[in-house]
């Protein structure tokens, strides 16, 4: 049995009716990222990202305040995935030159309180790493192992048996992990994940994805140009721009509005974008080659009717195809984790748009394009 056979909706005659929620929402969005602006991920800004995974639900209000406590300046401070995941966000790459010392003596007081009286001599020093050499090497694995133990990321000088060397990292995390765990003794917890991104490089991202994006248009305009009409391509890209900007107006206008939704932009909220590009322009092609098809049967018959037989004949294919991918997307959105729910949110919107705009953004495009120049389209 198929679903919705022999309908017979007039989709071209209610086009503006969408013409007039697409240019509201689209209007909202960009009022919205004008005063309020998106939020970007550590992709795009730089700095240091360190996720936290506690054994029990934690208070947020006492992490902040410990925070603040620990010298790095303003970080920002958010739950990750549930109520036992913690996300710190910084600017900072590297321990401020303030800090340093105090890390540095952390050090010293737990080799000392440790293992009083043991023998060691520092042979190199640095902003990120302190290289400790002892007398002998069963010393220093017990240094190493007692450093990592109190959250200090550690390693040997070598491997070789003989090695009287460690060398301690000085990192961001290294120095929160430490004050944290002594006011957390009794809810340990661990570090998820830690990225850090340059300035430049994130500056870079940005450049490479309007690049990115501006190549698969151009692409798109020339392949629709020379498959369909040069109408037809235009349409098919104005589509995409509408998608485009719908998800991105619904990513700054919902953002913080939502709970445990995360509508940051990332690298991967911009693999979604070239995803539902992708999605589009194929449900797009669909409704096209269905229109250029009885264009060519019933060439007597107003444009306008033909596309109207177009998409009803296709809207079947383009229910059951959505609905099926939307599924899927809805399970991402469920079960996927933080870091996958922007990526999967954007698909979510990406792929509602992506299916009516092909409707009624990139056939009405092409009709009302043959309406005001007086264009009768042939194939």
């Amino acid at each position: 049995m198929r679903l919705f056979e022999n309908i017979n909706i007039d989709f071209m005659g209610k086009r503006s009716i969408f013409f007039l929620i697409s240019g509201v929402i689209i209007l909202l969005g960009m009022i919205n990222i004008l005063f309020r602006g998106l939020s970007f991920g550590i992709d795009f800004k730089g700095g240091s990202e360190i996720a936290l995974q506690f054994e029990k639900p934690i208070d947020i209000s006492f992490v902040r305040q410990e925070i603040d406590k620990i010298g790095l300046g303003e970080i920002e401070v958010k739950t990750f995935g549930g109520s036992t995941g913690i996300l710190l966000r910084s600017e900072l790459q590297e321990v401020p030159t303030n800090v340093l010392p105090r890390v540095k003596s952390r050090i010293e007081t737990i080799i000392s309180e440790n293992f009083p009286g043991m023998q060691k001599q520092v042979i190199a020093s640095s902003g990120n790493s302190i290289t400790y050499e002892f007398s002998d090497s069963a010393a220093a694995t017990i240094v190493e192992n007692k450093l990592f133990e109190s959250g200090f990321q550690t390693s040997k000088v070598s491997e070789e048996p003989s090695n009287k060397g460690i060398i301690v990292r000085l990192g961001i995390s290294d120095w929160i992990k430490d004050n944290l765990a002594e006011k957390f003794k009794d809810n340990p917890f661990v570090v998820q994940k830690e990225d850090k991104v340059g300035p430049k490089v994130g500056q870079e991202l940005k450049r490479d994805v309007v690049v990115a994006i501006a190549l698969a248009l151009i692409v798109i305009l020339i392949y629709i140009g020379f498959r369909f009409k040069f109408s037809f391509a235009i349409g098919a890209v104005i589509a995409l721009f509408h998608d485009v900007l719908i998800t991105l107006s619904l990513f700054s206008i919902l953002y913080g509005v939502i709970p445990g939704l995360n509508l940051e932009v990332t690298l991967t909220v911009v693999a979604a974008f070239l995803t539902l590009i992708g999605y589009s322009m194929n449900d797009t092609v669909v409704v096209f080659d269905r229109v250029r098809e009885y264009l060519k049967l019933h060439k007597t018959l107003p444009l306008e009717e033909n596309m109207n037989r177009a998409i009803n004949n296709t809207f079947s294919r383009t229910i059951i195809t959505g609905l099926s991918t939307m599924f899927m997307i809805i399970v991402l959105i469920i079960f996927g984790g933080e870091i996958l729910r922007g990526f999967a949110f954007a698909l979510f919107i990406g792929m509602i748009t992506g299916t009516y705009s092909s409707i009624f953004v990139a056939s009405a495009f092409v009709l009302e394009y043959a309406n005001r120049t007086k264009t009768k389209i042939t194939f």
